[in-house]
């Protein structure tokens, strides 16, 4: 499966039914460990009449415990279905919810250890570059 990227506005927002985040958090990328997989990025499903944004607010929250941050939606994606994957700078952690989400950490580069090899370091190399042309 490929991943193919489109500019923010390309997609009509009616489409977009998943978030991917790339956070950083003192200048370190922030990975979640789900209980039943390995290392991925914080994003998720959109929920029932929710904008695609709040979705992103939410999973950042609800994945990482983040309280305080900055998130930009950084360019749109799709595999199977269309997503937005966004940028987040993280000021303040909070705890971890109880959900699916074990364990959070922070790392100087993408871990080896990825539930989703074929996506999350293409995400990330995006995400790079963005980074690259701010």
């Amino acid at each position: 499966m490929e991943v193919l990227f489109y500019k923010t506005n390309e997609i009509d927002e009616s489409q977009l039914k998943y978030d991917v985040i790339v956070a950083k958090y003192m200048d370190k990328w922030i990975f979640c460990k789900n209980k039943t997989r390995k290392w991925e990025l914080p994003g998720g499903h959109r929920e029932l009449d929710e904008c695609i944004l709040n979705t992103a607010k939410r999973e950042l929250f609800e994945e990482t415990g983040a309280k305080d941050f900055s998130i930009i939606p950084v360019c749109a994606y799709s595999i199977s279905d269309y997503g937005m994957l966004y940028y987040a700078k993280i000021k303040e952690l909070g705890n971890l919810l109880d959900s699916e989400i074990e364990k959070i950490d922070f790392f100087d580069d993408i871990p080896e250890d990825l539930s989703f090899p074929m996506f999350h370091p293409k995400y990330f190399c995006e995400i790079k570059n963005f980074l690259l042309t701010k």
